[in-house]
């Protein structure tokens, strides 16, 4: 086997275009300065003084998300080497960053406690801190640690609505627990983890709340918090302990779709909401890779292949990023029209959680060989064994 250098170093340089700028923003307290303000133009959205309502929440909407992505591999990555180089300075910035945005005095300060937002982006920060424990948990300077955690409890006054967003509240307390404090909240992650039990549809596949929505959030928030919040709980009770093995299955196949719906060409069903969060809508196929964990005669060189073409597919197109290097609203370049009222500039980085099989080592058998994909087997004529459901 030989390692497709190629792919991992395309990765690279596309996960660095896309965070560079926030990062570096952050890490010098510029980003309130210098990131745009993009959104749907909608007079609705208009603050009495002309600026969109999304200003308050995008600067800690950039740096959750981004961090989100970008954990494993500053957790796991290579320490030698220009990668290792590259992955240091990142991982720096993103210390830094998050100083910035928890420090009270700081001009990039993130609202943690007003309006309904910051409980969204402070739970894809604490995803970020619980991917990365040691360089986004243990190498934050105990002041800056402070901050967190204090930020973190400050979402504790919004409250969640009956949806995905459960989730959200159960990944910020299960932070909080491996950030060593004392006070995290069993409660919320007990009722997020029991409501989504009752609100699985089958074949894999959870409803966002009681209703069944045809969109990404299995993979943009679902799955992947609940895989990770579980893992890391599941001592503490022997219920949580008891869903690892379902929720697991259930991963297991809707990894095998969401495998199954990358075309040949690298394109994806543009299907419900949130659809700009782009090659985002691949973060549970990206997880379970990461976590060595794919459906039973799926190659990991075979999503490598996919996910590459997805991501290839979608950063090539004209109008992805804007003048300054800032990704612009779309799904395929700049369509501003496919974005929701909820979306702003700050939103569009969830994007980053594609990358997270960079966490695995180079010589990793996802980075090794080439394979490729169901679809694009299916489509050439290749002989493949039928799909099957599954009843868990």
């Amino acid at each position: 086997m030989t390692l497709s250098s190629n792919d991992r170093l395309y990765w690279l340089q596309t996960m660095e275009r896309i965070a560079g700028p926030v990062l570096k923003a952050l890490s010098e307290r510029q980003l309130k300065a210098t990131m745009p303000v993009a959104v749907k133009r909608d007079e609705t959205l208009l603050s009495r003084h002309g600026e969109p309502d999304r200003l308050p929440y995008m600067n800690l909407e950039a740096l959750g998300r981004t961090l989100a992505g970008l954990a494993s591999w500053l957790e796991s990555g290579p320490r030698d080497g220009e990668e290792g180089r590259l992955r240091e300075r990142f991982a720096d910035m993103a210390r830094t960053a998050i100083d910035a945005g928890t420090d009270p005095a700081s001009p990039d300060a993130c609202n943690f406690s007003v309006g309904l937002q910051p409980l969204v982006d402070a739970a894809f920060l604490a995803h970020a801190v619980l991917r990365a424990p040691i360089e986004l948990g243990e190498k934050l300077e105990p002041r800056v640690r402070r901050q967190l955690v204090a930020s973190l409890k400050a979402t504790r006054t919004r409250k969640p609505a009956a949806c995905n967003w459960l989730l959200f509240s159960a990944m910020i307390e299960t932070a909080l627990r491996q950030l060593g404090e004392p006070d995290w909240d069993r409660m919320r992650i007990d009722y997020a983890l029991k409501q989504h039990q009752q609100w699985y549809k089958g074949d894999g596949v959870y409803g966002d709340g009681p209703d069944f929505h045809w969109d990404y959030y299995n993979s943009f928030v679902i799955q992947p918090m609940m895989l990770d919040i579980v893992e890391a709980v599941s001592g503490e009770e022997s219920d949580w302990a008891s869903l690892a093995e379902p929720l697991r299955n259930r991963a297991v196949r809707f990894a095998e779709v969401q495998e199954r719906l990358i075309s040949p060409e690298g394109t994806f069903p543009p299907i419900g909401r949130s659809i700009v969060y782009r090659f985002g809508a691949f973060q549970h196929l990206a997880q379970m890779a990461l976590r060595r964990d794919l459906p039973f005669g799926v190659e990991p060189a075979q999503v490598r292949g996919a996910l590459s073409a997805v991501i290839r597919r979608t950063m090539e197109q004209p109008g992805t990023f804007d003048a300054n290097g800032w990704l612009t609203i779309g799904l395929c370049g700049h369509q501003p029209d496919l974005g929701e009222v909820y979306i702003s500039t700050g939103s569009l980085y969830l994007c980053c959680t594609v990358f997270l099989p960079l966490g695995l080592q180079a010589n990793d058998p996802f980075w090794m060989g080439e394979a490729d994909w169901t679809s694009k087997k299916a489509w050439s004529g290749v002989n493949l064994p039928a799909d099957k459901s599954i009843y868990v």
